[in-house]
């Protein structure tokens, strides 16, 4: 089984054909999607696409992207959904949460101390329910880490990440694993193609982050969790073992990652 830690499944790009998605994909062998939100209008949005997909799950939390329109009620409506979405079997971790200093409007000082605090209250929700979390740390692996330390959640995953060995090593730390998807696929993504192949195999897992970051054979079009296998092989590609050896490595990753995922794909 594969296993997508990480796709926007609800995403305006999939129009109706969400479903569809998800169960072609399911025959490809993709047993579980895990849909993160990205914002307080979103919860249910996942929450009810994860019902009705046998093969996805969903977490909620508010994107960094979406940080500049979001107000402190916001947050605490994040602590009372993830209180009552603890009897749901769906409900898998907070995401997708994190910082981001790539947009310019996301760096400046106020934008950037915004994201800061939410991060850190989401952490701490992570943290007081005992919940993994899924971190955007696009260019901010060492702020990610120096929050991630600090408030010291149930571990998670670096979604699409792309840092150095050592900032990839202290993740490793703290009890994260680092997500790779299309990108590994480009021949120019010399550092992350590094990266995958040089990591322990049971600190990876996969993901699609469809309908972006789409592999190169389909680039520049829509990503999709149908995509998933054909990026395992690439993995096992780049490390040269067989491709039955990426996907059960990267599903005991992900389930130790996410725990409650055994529950559904066991």
């Amino acid at each position: 089984m594969w296993i997508d830690t990480h796709c926007h499944l609800d995403a305006h790009e999939f129009g109706a054909e969400s479903l569809d998605v998800a169960g072609r994909a399911g025959e490809l062998g993709v047993g579980m999607i895990v849909i993160p939100a990205v914002a307080r209008a979103n919860f249910d949005v996942v929450r009810d696409l994860a019902a009705q997909a046998p093969n996805a799950s969903y977490a909620l939390g508010i994107h960094p992207i979406y940080v500049p329109q979001a107000t402190d009620d916001d947050l605490e409506a994040l602590r009372a959904q993830v209180a009552l979405a603890l009897d749901d079997p769906n409900f898998v971790a907070i995401g997708e949460v994190g910082l981001d200093f790539f947009l310019p409007m996301l760096c400046e000082p106020d934008m950037r101390a915004k994201q800061e605090r939410f991060f850190r209250e989401q952490l701490r929700i992570a943290r007081d329910f005992g919940l993994p979390v899924l971190t955007h740390v696009r260019r901010s692996q060492d702020q990610v880490l120096k929050h991630v330390r600090q408030v010291r959640p149930a571990g998670g995953i670096a979604h699409a990440f792309n840092g150095s060995f050592q900032q990839a090593q202290h993740f490793i730390d703290q009890g994260f694993r680092l997500g790779f998807g299309g990108a590994m696929t480009f021949t120019r993504a010399l550092q992350i193609r590094r990266l995958a192949a040089a990591l322990p195999l049971d600190a990876i897992v996969l993901e699609t982050d469809a309908p972006d970051i789409a592999p190169s054979w389909i680039h520049p079009g829509r990503n999709s969790p149908e995509q998933l296998p054909a990026i395992g092989r690439a993995l096992a590609d780049l490390r040269g073992v067989p491709e039955d050896v990426v996907r059960a490595a990267c599903r005991a990753s992900a389930l130790a990652a996410l725990p409650r995922l055994a529950a559904l794909v066991d």
